[in-house]
């Protein structure tokens, strides 16, 4: 069986299997940004900034284990599933209140 086919598609992109090093930070990066977008829609809230530096840690801590769980599993790819249903939400959120501010 050769290791290619089941890859997951940003690993595949990112050509984990020949360059690991490059591929590996490209995924990294990838699946934190992915986390933080995500963490901004669904589930920010103001908070002070030490709170909010202790959550961003942890998301980057986090972000490093779903990394290796992303070379072979659609982490990433969940990520931008989210990521997109949310924006969806959100933009569908502030036509809604423009609506009713336009009708008050």
């Amino acid at each position: 069986m050769d290791i290619t086919e089941r890859l997951s598609f940003f690993a595949a992109l990112y050509k984990v299997h020949e360059q690991p090093e490059v591929g590996m930070w490209l995924l990294y990066l990838t699946i934190t940004a992915l986390s933080v977008l995500v963490y901004k829609l669904g589930f920010a809230k103001k908070l002070p900034l030490g709170k909010s530096i202790i959550i961003y840690i942890f998301l980057i801590l986090g972000s490093t284990m779903l990394t290796f769980l992303g070379i072979f599993l659609p982490v990433a790819e969940g990520l931008v599933v989210a990521a997109l249903i949310l924006i969806i939400y959100k933009i569908r959120l502030w036509q809604s209140k423009k609506t009713r501010t336009e009708a008050n």
